[in-house]
């Protein structure tokens, strides 16, 4: 059988298979309410005959979202609307989870395609937020995090699993990537703290581990729980391979089930390799040196290509995110490739490739 489409069961829940769908930020949502943006986005998607989606990165709180476009789940009416869409990716079939997620000194900007990347405050933002007063490129510097204020975050990080619950979704992911709230107290470069929450590595991880062990007392023992993390900086002095081992240990003997590994996200003038491997070979490090489940993610868009990461052992999962969103039915055509064969939804059954009959000559 195809390891891309071999399951894969995390505590009481069978994946059908490893072909796994990426967050990817939509900016569609009002208030924090996702749309019919998003239940039309999530729903095609949950047709394509992928193992698990991940729905996009949402804020725990109004100040954690990376734009006033950008999706939450700290409130009831936001909880209903997440709920509408679970219900209709489950009648498909499909699971769902949904990365939680606060972005620390990189929130309140505008959408990515407004003309300038990231305008700081954009459209009635809010001051940010961090471990310290260290600025992402020209934004504002955020204000340095109290204990109270850490206190409050890790709360509403909890009250965020336990609001996913309630909407139905299968799996939580926590954001600790891409230079976000998380992210930034584990590296170096922006946590330059001088209490227990700063310093040394021990210390640097105490935070994302406060948090991640609040979710996962919060979050069902039959359900899993993935963390997100970026495995380098790709900058001098920054976060790295081996401090990423260690975190992952940790966040193993806390529950976590999976590590999502990627990179990058921290610096705006990173230097990051751009080919379809360049995070394959971190996910590797991660899985042998921590003894972890992991998922590979990064412009991987060849079927070949993706069933060589796991078949090698690079990882448990692979992650599809921009060959999704130009065929949201990419693992139904990638199973057409390697020889494996996924059911169609009924609807789009006529579509489906047929065995091309052989004449007798």
């Amino acid at each position: 059988m195809s390891p891309l489409f071999t399951p894969l069961t995390l505590r009481g829940l069978t994946f059908p298979n490893r072909v796994w769908i990426s967050p990817m930020c939509q900016y569609a949502a009002e208030d924090g309410l996702v749309s019919d943006w998003h239940l039309v986005h999530l729903g095609g998607l949950a047709t394509g005959g992928a193992g698990l989606i991940v729905a996009e990165s949402t804020g725990v709180t109004p100040e954690g979202r990376i734009s006033p476009y950008c999706a939450g789940i700290y409130n009831d009416e936001q909880t209903e609307a997440w709920a509408r869409i679970v219900r209709f990716v489950h009648q498909q079939g499909t699971l769902i989870g949904l990365q939680l997620a606060h972005a620390g000194r990189k929130a309140s900007t505008s959408a990515p395609w407004t003309g300038e990347r990231r305008v700081p405050y954009a459209d009635g933002g809010w001051p940010t937020v961090g471990p310290s007063p260290v600025p992402y490129g020209d934004l504002p510097a955020p204000r340095e995090m109290t204990e109270k204020d850490l206190a409050a975050v890790r709360d509403a990080f909890a009250a965020g699993a336990e609001r996913a619950l309630r909407a139905g979704f299968d799996v939580v992911e926590l954001h600790a990537a891409h230079g976000y709230l998380l992210h930034e107290f584990l590296s170096p470069l922006t946590n330059r703290r001088t209490d227990r929450y700063g310093g040394s590595l021990e210390n640097r991880m105490r935070y994302p581990l406060e948090v991640v062990a609040a979710v996962r007392e919060a979050w069902p023992d039959d359900r899993p729980l993935l963390v997100r993390i970026s495995v380098t900086d790709w900058a001098p002095g920054g976060w790295d391979p081996p401090s990423s081992v260690e975190l992952a240990r940790r966040l193993a003997a806390l529950g976590v089930d999976l590590v999502d590994c990627s990179s990058g996200g921290l610096l705006p003038d990173a230097a990051i390799p751009a080919d379809g491997t360049y995070q394959t070979d971190l996910s590797e490090t991660i899985r042998s040196g921590a003894g972890v489940r992991t998922a590979a993610v990064g412009r991987i868009a060849d079927p070949r290509q993706a069933e060589e990461v796991l078949a090698s052992g690079q990882a448990d999962a692979v992650l599809i995110g921009r060959a999704a969103l130009r065929n949201p039915r990419w693992p139904l055509a990638a199973a057409g490739q390697v020889g494996a064969d996924l059911p169609w939804p009924v609807r789009y059954e006529r579509a489906k490739p047929r065995p091309t009959p052989v004449e007798n000559s």
